[in-house]
Parts: structure tokens; sequence; C-alpha cells
């Protein structure tokens, strides 16, 4: 029987996209130098924080990803953390944890990093696409792993 936890062959294909896809965007953006704006969530849970691998980036990082054109950055945070794990979460629960502007990958990256505290660790769906893995960590864990460094800031200013 299959196991649908595992990834599929469409999956790896989709994968191998994303790969190929980010690769042409880091060209572009060491060649153009935009400016763009991301939002994350960190989700915690009795002092474990969610991670999340894409499988185009070598490092972990939270649900997270670019913020639209005349969305808010809470509802782009939203919007990211239902896509990538399936947890809902409402604008009144984020708390902003890091706001700020520096150089990344040829670009000028607004980041935007919200928290969300849990009474309960919620089930978590990833699609073995872009998102290939979900882990909860402590703080220690966390921080001895590759993560986005803004996300290594948030981390390790938690209390």
């Amino acid at each position: 029987m299959d196991d649908p936890s595992r990834p599929t062959i469409i999956d790896r294909g989709i994968q191998l996209a994303y790969v190929c896809a980010y690769r042409m965007m880091r060209v572009y953006w060491k060649l153009s130098h935009p400016n763009t704006h991301g939002a994350l969530v960190t989700l915690w849970n009795d002092g474990e924080v969610l991670l999340v691998r894409n499988s185009y980036v070598s490092y972990y990082s939270a649900p997270g990803g670019y913020v639209h054109a005349g969305e808010s950055s809470r509802d782009a945070a939203i919007r990211e953390l239902k896509e990538e794990t399936g947890y809902t979460a409402r604008a009144d629960q984020l708390a902003l944890v890091y706001d700020q502007i520096r150089d990344w990958e040829g670009k000028k990256d607004h980041v935007e990093i919200f928290a969300i505290d849990v009474p309960e660790r919620p089930r978590i769906q990833v699609d073995n696409r872009e998102v290939i893995e979900a882990s909860w960590c402590s703080k220690q864990r966390a921080l001895g792993l590759n993560l986005f460094p803004p996300l290594r800031e948030v981390i390790a200013a938690r209390g």
C-alpha cells in the first residue's frame, strides 16, 4: 500500500521545477536587485517552534512567503501558514516579532515575522512539493540547524 506521506514521482517532478525556478529567480535578483516583501509565522507550542524545509533551499525556515500586491503582511502570513501547513490562524493571533529590511540573495528583502503561541500542537500537513518537511524543534535544536538568518534572530531572542 502507498504511504501518503512519501513523495510520489509527480511530487519529485514538481520539486525539481521549484529548484529550477528558484535558481532562475536568484539570477534575476542578482541582475535587477528588486525590493521584495515576505511574511513568516513562528508557531510555538510548549517551548518548541515549528520549522519547515522547502524543496528548493538548503535551510530551514518558518511557514511563510511573499506578500502579494494589495495584501497586508498579516494576511500573507495567514495565507502562507494555511498553504504550507494546513493550519488556520486569525489576524488577532499574530504578534509581530521582527520587521527589517536587509540584503538577501541580491534583493532588498523586507521581512516580517509573526509569532503565535498555540496551547495544543495542531496537525501539520505538508504538500511534499514546495514544503518537504515540518518539525517541532526546541530553541536549542533549532539554533543548531541551518536557518534563514532573520528566523535565527527571532528564535535566539525568544525567552
